[in-house]
C-alpha cells in the first residue's frame, strides 16, 4: 500500500462533507443546548475527520487502525446525539433520516478501510504500535 495523503481517502472527504450539515443542526438548537448538546455534536463530527487524518499520517498500520477505531466511535456518538436531538424535538425526523443516510454512507467505507488496514502485513523488525516501539527500545532490541 503506497503512502497517500489523507485528503485522497474517500472516508475523510465524506467526514468533511458531513460537518456542515451537523453545524447547521447545531445552529437550530435552542440556546440552552448550544454549549451542551451543540458542543458535543460539533466535537463528534470534527473528531471523525481529524482522527482519520491523524491516523493516516502515523507511521504504523496499528496506529492508523487505532485512530480509525476512534473515528468509528465518534461516528456512533454523533448518531446517538442526533437521535437524542430528534427525541427532544430539536430536529425533525426527516433531518434525522437524511443524516442517518450520510452516516451510513460514511460508516461502510470506514469499516472496509479498518478491515483492509487490519490485514496489512508487518515486518518482524518493525513494531506495529508506538507502545511496541517503546518496549523494543527499553529491552534494547
Amino acid at each position: 500500500m503506497s503512502k497517500r495523503n489523507y485528503k485522497d481517502l474517500l472516508v475523510w472527504r465524506q467526514a468533511i462533507a458531513l460537518a456542515p450539515a451537523i453545524y447547521a443542526v447545531v445552529k437550530r438548537l435552542p440556546r440552552e443546548e448550544n454549549y451542551a448538546l451543540g458542543d458535543q455534536l460539533r466535537r463528534a463530527v470534527v473528531s471523525i475527520a481529524a482522527n482519520i487524518a491523524e491516523g493516516q499520517a502515523r507511521q504504523h498500520p496499528r496506529e492508523f487502525l487505532q485512530h480509525l477505531s476512534i473515528a468509528k466511535g465518534s461516528l456512533a456518538e454523533l448518531h446517538t446525539l442526533l437521535i437524542i436531538s430528534e427525541q427532544l424535538q430539536y430536529i425533525p425526523s426527516s433531518t434525522l433520516l437524511e443524516l442517518e443516510a450520510a452516516i451510513a454512507d460514511l460508516s461502510r467505507p470506514l469499516h472496509r478501510l479498518c478491515d483492509a488496514i487490519s490485514r496489512l502485513p508487518t515486518t518482524n523488525n518493525q513494531p506495529r504500535t508506538t507502545q511496541e516501539a517503546r518496549k523494543a527500545r527499553i529491552s534494547g532490541q
